[in-house]
């Protein structure tokens, strides 16, 4: 076993046009001062990384890892969320999702496509020029529309949802593969993955891709009442990135999993800072540090009350509490009597 790495935090929910969020090395200071030892950094903000640049130039790259070091930081892993949804977009969508693409783009729903798919492509050698081990992206979705089964769904739309989900994902995996870095998709509510069973559908698509795996965050499924510590049990293997975010699931007569419509703050499902919810984090730590996770653990703050200075401010402690130093030898070594295959025969009764 070995021990997990952190505490991280991802920068997205962060960053802003405001010192100290609106620069790298400005927040990576910031983010050290709190106490982090690592960063997730979202490709899509200029304001912090230029994806293109980090594909085509080592030195670059170089300079990145710099910047970040220079405050006592490492990046644990690169993030296109935001490009990732536009792989694969129904159209009922279009609109909603074309504020994620260049202004250009928009409205144009197969050349806003080609954009994503070139932006993965991009990340995938950005993250093997700085020497990452993995990748988060969002698989995008085309049968979430019919999630409900209602009206009935005609035979064969969910499998051909996939099957195209599928196609449009292997070739990225493989240049992912090619770059030999882990594409971890996190499992979410209004992607086509959003939970075991949808991940699964996808993985047999997809051939059952080295290197198709997942971002592990329990607060998506309290929200929908999966049971999150079975799913590392079922899934340990495919789990290579894992984001440290709250949740709490209180239904009541007036609503439950599907929240009325009303906002996040009124939901039944919410998701809150690590700590305030439900989410039982020492079973989690226990059951990634028990199957040898070998990535870091992430603070994604997401709180609709608390606000996001406190937040940050209590995340780092909060997984440096949880992270277990995992064990180099056994507990009960001190009663050890050697190994002597002759005794053991004779314990046996085999001699």
């Amino acid at each position: 076993m070995r021990t997990i790495k952190g505490p991280g935090i991802f920068l997205a929910q962060f960053a802003g046009d405001g010192a100290p969020f609106h620069r790298l090395e400005s927040i990576c200071a910031w983010a050290a001062k709190l106490g982090y030892k690592g960063v997730q950094i979202p490709c899509w903000d200029a304001r912090l990384f230029d994806l293109r640049r980090a594909a085509e130039s080592q030195t670059y790259c170089d300079e990145i890892r710099s910047v970040v070091a220079g405050c006592g930081l490492e990046i644990t892993e690169l993030s296109t969320h935001l490009q990732g949804q536009l792989v694969a977009v129904h159209p009922a969508y279009d609109l909603a999702f074309d504020g994620f693409a260049p202004e250009k783009l928009r409205g144009k729903p197969k050349a806003r496509q080609a954009w994503a798919v070139e932006q993965l492509l991009l990340a995938a050698k950005a993250s093997q020029n700085l020497g990452l081990a993995a990748h988060v992206t969002f698989s995008g979705a085309l049968a979430w529309p019919y999630l409900y089964p209602w009206p009935q769904r005609p035979a064969g739309l969910i499998e051909t949802a996939f099957e195209e989900l599928g196609a449009r994902w292997r070739p990225i995996l493989d240049a992912f593969d090619k770059a030999g870095v882990d594409l971890c998709f996190e499992i979410h509510p209004g992607e086509d993955l959003h939970d075991g069973a949808t991940f699964e559908m996808f993985l047999e698509r997809v051939g059952n891709h080295p290197r198709c795996n997942v971002l592990y965050d329990p607060s998506h499924f309290v929200l929908q009442q999966v049971d999150y510590v079975e799913f590392i049990d079922l899934y340990h293997e495919r789990i290579k990135m894992f984001h440290v975010k709250d949740a709490e699931f209180r239904p009541s007569g007036r609503q439950g999993a599907y929240g009325g419509y009303q906002a996040w703050v009124n939901r039944a499902g919410r998701f809150r800072s690590p700590g305030d919810g439900q989410v039982d984090f020492k079973a989690i730590f226990s059951k990634l540090t028990q199957y040898d996770y070998p990535g870091w653990a992430v603070l994604e703050w997401e709180c609709c009350i608390k606000s996001s200075e406190q937040g940050a401010a209590e995340g780092a402690p909060f997984i440096q509490r949880h992270i277990i130093e995992a064990a180099s030898s056994s507990f009960d070594d001190f009663a050890s009597t050697g190994a002597d295959q002759k005794a053991n025969r004779r314990m046996l009764g085999l001699e």
